[in-house]
Formats: C-alpha cells, structure tokens, sequence
C-alpha cells in the first residue's frame, strides 16, 4: 500500500475494494488528489481528506471498462448518448464497436470522443460508412453497410487507424446475411477485416449471428486476441450447438488458440438456455460489454450492472463478474497500465455500487425470464477524480420491451420449450 502524506481532495472510504488487477478483495480507503488516486489504505486519516464518500457496505471497483458500445449519437441511428447510459453507470470507459468507418470516423472523433466525458475509444468498421445507415438489418429499406462490397476498404481502414491509434483500438465487422446482400459479401469482408487487422496487427471484433460464415471459419480463422463478441446468442451461428447442446468443436479449439469471447449482450445476443448450457460446460465469457444502442438501452440489455447481473445469477463469482468488467477488457485493447485497475498513481477512475437481495423476474433478449436473487446496482462513479451523476432505467424491468422482444422467438435456435418455462 502506497502513502501520501499532503491532504487528499477526496476520501472514498470503509468500501469493499475489489480490484482483480491488484489482487484487492478488502475493506479500504481511497485517497484522490488532482484526479489521480494518492492513496490505497487500510484506514486514512479523515483529517487528510477534503471530503469524505461513506461507501460502507458497498463494493468499490474500478471504474467499467464496457468493450462494446455504439456512441455515435445522433448521426448513427443506433447510437445512445454515452455520458448517460455509461458513465451515468459506474462505465468510466466505453469502446465503441464500428458507429464509424474510415468515411465517417473524423465526425465521430470531433463528436463524440471529444465531446464526452467518458473516456471513449473505438473499433474501426471495416466498411467505410460505418453504420451511418442504420443498423439491425432486416428492413429492405434501409441499406447495410456491406449490401456494396466496395465499402469493405482495407488500405482506408488502415490509413485511418494509424492516423488516429491514440483511440483506435482494433477493426469491427459485422457478419451477418441481411446488411451483406443477403450472405453474398460476408465471406469477402471477413476475409478483408482479417487482413486489415492483421496488417495493424491489432485485435478483430466480430458480430457473428444468422450469418453464412460457418463456425469453422468464425471463429475458425480468428486469431490470438482476436474478440468474438455476441457470444451467448441463440441464433443460427450461435457457439452452442443446436443438436449436442454443447459448445461447437471450433469455438473450443478458437478458445484455445486465444480467441477472446465477450458477451455483448444488446437487443438479441444474450439468451439464458445458451448462457446457461455454456456456464454447465465451463464455457465462460472473457470479457463482459453490453453492445447498448438505441434498442436495448432501456431494455432487454439496460447497463452494463444489468448485464453483470446476469453473469451473477447464472454463477460466476463477484470477482470474476468485476475482473471481466475490468481488467480483462483492458487487456484485450492493449490499456492494461492505463485503465482498469485502482493503482497509485493512475487516473481516479473509479466506481461504488451495491450489491442488492432482490425478487425480480429478468429477461434475456428473447423475453425468456429467470427469477434473480441478487442484482448489481450503481451509486456512485468518477472519472479522473470528478464526480459524476448516476442515472437509472425509465422502468426496470421494463414490460413494454419484455413484449416487443418476444417477436425474436420463432427465429432461436436455442431456447426454452416454452417461453413460461423458466420460473
């Protein structure tokens, strides 16, 4: 533990510090002096601090690191206002997962990243609108962003990162059949994405749902630090297979390889059957992000807490559920001794919640429902040492998007027999 013998500005004191980087798991006090963390104690002197937080019985982490967010607001349809959905939930920095190509990316940094006052970094899409279109795919008349495959621009996507590796922190593609003419340019732009990045030699995201791109290829062809987010959905090119109710041979053998597998739950990539049959396998997420955009921010996904406490209710342990929120996603983008830990010296990004016996009902993507015990709340963040105010869901559970969601069942491959089966 570290001293600092001048006052501090603010005392954050007698919480449960969980820091995995660390190896903290105790009760401590945090100093914070010019927005950097000055002190990591047992007990401080409350005569060295200006003021005080009582954060008695409640668990103190270091801030949210969310690996998968679309923060493009207002020019991306899909994008949310990033200080109120993550900041304003204990998320002290957020990756915006390709709102922006390189075509659209100098808006995007102008905008939002140095608008905001999350610390927000990006993936880069591999095409170069972005997702300045729209998003989900499905409507005729909204265009995808591979619908035209000369969007798919290797040597753009490159210049582009290098000339901004400050906040670029790797290469997004979306695979999926109805934003790529209906399947015909997938194969073509993974291929692409996977030679962009590999060339920058940063990591590969990809969104891998009802998709074309079998699992032998994605995750197949993935490569060590590449993400494979969505990865608890329960849709065609879900991870679990359909017959065995296991995990597919390639997705353990990606895994082993070093593929890194991150939840990105949204508005229909978390399913409870497949959480649950990958939880009884040991098949664990690595990274826990919420992929939160306007269709999910109030309801099924809500915020990052929601989605940790999801990870709670299905098993894993507290610590792992902070380490995954944490640490782990720092990891995966290279930030590791810049964000994600409580150390002395480091930037005060720092969050309190608590940790709640409730008797809730809580949906997946697809309204199928769990009774949870216990869920995660946020009450209180800074970021750099200032404080900023906590928000919280219009309705928690919200029933109007528990109805809405239902629409998504007759497409799951994996799934309850009923969707009132799972009290």
């Amino acid at each position: 533990m570290a001293r600092a013998m001048s006052k501090h500005d603010l005392m954050i004191r007698g919480g449960h510090v969980i820091d995995p980087a660390n190896g903290l798991d105790a009760m401590l006090d945090i100093g914070i002096r010019n927005g950097r963390i000055s002190a990591i104690e047992p007990s401080i002197d409350p005569e060295r601090a200006d003021r005080i937080y009582d954060a008695v019985g409640k668990i103190v982490t270091p801030g949210l690191v969310d690996l998968h967010i679309h923060g493009y607001h207002l020019v991306s349809p899909l994008s949310v206002p990033v200080d109120h959905y993550c900041l304003g939930r204990g998320v002290t920095t957020a990756v915006d997962a390709g709102s922006a190509g390189c075509g659209t990316f100098a808006g995007f940094r102008a905008f939002a990243i140095d608008r905001v006052k999350t610390r927000l970094l990006a993936f880069l899409n591999i095409s170069c609108s972005g997702l300045a279109f729209g998003g989900l795919g499905g409507d005729d008349s909204v265009p995808g962003e591979l619908d035209l495959l000369k969007l798919a621009n290797v040597q753009g996507c490159i210049d582009c990162v290098e000339q901004n590796r400050d906040v670029l922190v790797g290469v997004k593609i979306r695979l999926s059949a109805s934003i790529a003419d209906e399947g015909r340019n997938e194969a073509e732009a993974y291929r692409r994405a996977l030679e962009a990045s590999q060339a920058l030699r940063l990591p590969l995201m990809v969104h891998h749902a009802l998709s074309t791109v079998s699992l032998d290829d994605c995750p197949g062809r993935m490569q060590i630090g590449d993400i494979y987010t969505h990865a608890y959905h329960g849709f065609t090119s879900s991870i679990v297979d359909a017959v065995t109710r296991k995990p597919h041979r390639a997705v353990i053998e990606a895994r082993k390889r070093g593929v890194v597998f991150d939840i990105g739950h949204g508005q229909g990539s978390f399913n409870w059957t497949v959480a649950e049959i990958c939880v009884r396998e040991g098949f664990w997420p690595d990274t826990v992000s919420t992929d939160i955009h306007s269709g999910t921010c109030e309801g099924p996904a809500y915020d990052m807490p929601t989605v940790m406490t999801r990870l709670l209710h299905v098993g894993l342990p507290l610590n792992e559920v902070i380490a995954r929120s944490t640490i782990e996603p720092a990891k995966c983008i290279g930030w590791q001794d810049r964000i994600g830990t409580l150390g002395v010296g480091r930037e005060a990004d720092i969050a309190v919640f608590s940790v709640e016996d409730v008797d809730l009902v809580l949906e997946d993507c697809q309204s199928q429902l769990r009774k949870i015990s216990r869920r995660i709340v946020p009450q209180a963040v800074w970021r750099a040492g200032v404080a900023h105010p906590i928000t919280h869901p219009k309705r928690f559970p919200n029933p109007e998007t528990i109805q809405a969601q239902r629409a998504w069942w007759p497409q799951l491959q994996m799934r309850d027999e009923s969707l009132s089966a799972a009290l």
